[in-house]
């Protein structure tokens, strides 16, 4: 699957805090994305993990000294900074940010920040009390003012017994930045997207609720695969067990009314809208105050249409709207039906019985006036990922008549 780090050159730069080992499956999952990682280590960071604990994971020799052979191609730490696509320092210690900040360059690893005119990730990891001290606080805000992305730290227990901040952020967070730093410049840099995710409750009494399947799991590929493209991404999501993508402003909600309202304020100043949740179509008429006790052999519930978000947003000027459209039964049929009634730009339509809770699906992209394009099987990151081209394709379409007016 092609991602953002397929085919990039990042520079790893480790240096010696007990989190070094925490560093051992970024390189991996750098490497298995597609990524080519070049490690830096300083002597300090051989103390807690090898090199050749790098090199096996990435399948490229570990840098260390800056008097390193040059040859013809390679140019030792000149053609590793000047060829990068991105350099990250994690762990970064007290010691390593002062020499950033400082601009001093005593060994491989500074002599490369300093030659390296690519984007700079930092993440700091370090004991509470050096982390807060005004030196530390001063160099961070030197590097951010040079414009380097810092990082965490989060707050946690630390190796020194303490507990506070200081902790190296996780691997996925710092997934995540990396992500979100190599597709800053997208083509939907600069886009405000909207994704809606998740299945909604609507609640019976206080313990019982009417929902559906939904896992929300193509809802969070798109926000991740747009934040990849460059935008700035809302996520709007229903209860799920997933973990959202940490460069997402995330807003939880869970009854249908709830999610209208989240939609509403988000679209004020959205480019586009992404309608990706399962909403429910109806709610219970009346909630019981208390839990519902077994009486008759049958129950009947009176239930009430919800808002249909879509088409309540039919007026909104400017908005390019995508829809789902996830049926049983005639789904081209019905998907273009919403198409025309719900006035979208796309619809997405799937086959629910097989899509929901499935790590995988295939669906049909419809747009008004076009033949359906047939996209998957595939793993929804890779559909989420066709998605976000065909929006970012429409976005550009309009965007010269929007500049012309």
């Amino acid at each position: 699957m092609t991602t953002v780090l397929q085919g990039k050159r990042i520079v790893l730069g480790v240096s010696g805090g007990i989190a070094a080992y925490k560093i051992v499956e970024l390189a991996r999952d750098l490497t298995l994305a597609g990524a080519q990682v070049d490690v830096i280590m300083t002597r300090a960071a051989h103390e807690f993990v090898t090199p050749l604990t790098f090199e096996t994971l990435t399948r490229r020799p570990v840098r260390t000294d800056v008097f390193e052979t040059w040859t013809e191609s390679e140019a030792g730490h000149v053609s590793l900074g000047a060829e990068a696509d991105l350099l990250v320092i994690a762990p970064a210690t007290a010691h390593v940010i002062a020499k950033l900040a400082h601009g001093l360059a005593d060994d491989m690893l500074t002599v490369t920040a300093l030659a390296c005119p690519a984007p700079v990730i930092v993440a700091p990891a370090m004991d509470h009390h050096m982390y807060l001290h005004p030196a530390t606080q001063e160099n961070l805000r030197t590097l951010a003012r040079h414009g380097v992305r810092v990082v965490g730290p989060d707050e946690g227990p630390l190796a020194s017994g303490m507990v506070g901040y200081g902790r190296l952020v996780s691997t996925a967070r710092l997934m995540d930045a990396i992500r979100a730093t190599l597709g800053a410049h997208g083509p939907l840099s600069g886009a405000r997207v909207v994704v809606t995710a998740g299945p909604t409750r609507e609640p019976l009494d206080p313990i019982r609720f009417l929902s559906n399947r939904s896992s929300g799991k193509m809802g969070y590929a798109l926000a991740a695969a747009a934040i990849d493209a460059g935008a700035q991404v809302t996520l709007i999501t229903g209860p799920t067990a997933l973990r959202p993508p940490s460069e997402a402003t995330v807003v939880s909600v869970e009854t249908a009314a709830e999610l209208a309202a989240a939609v509403h304020r988000a679209v004020d100043d959205a480019d586009v809208l992404i309608m990706t949740a399962a909403v429910a179509d109806y709610r219970p008429s009346t909630v019981a105050e208390h839990k519902i006790k077994k009486g008759e052999e049958d129950l009947t519930l009176r239930l009430t249409r919800t808002t249909d978000i879509l088409l309540s947003l039919s007026d909104r000027p400017g908005l390019l709207k995508v829809g789902f459209a996830a049926e049983t039964t005639s789904l081209l049929d019905y998907a273009r039906d919403k198409l025309r009634a719900k006035h979208l730009d796309l619809i997405v339509a799937n086959d629910a019985r097989t899509s929901m809770g499935s790590d995988e699906g295939q669906a049909y992209l419809l747009r008004p006036g076009q033949e359906a394009e047939a996209i998957g099987p595939a793993p929804k990151e890779e559909l989420a990922a066709t998605i976000i081209d065909r929006v970012a394709r429409l976005l550009a379409a309009r965007r010269p008549v929007a500049e012309e007016r």
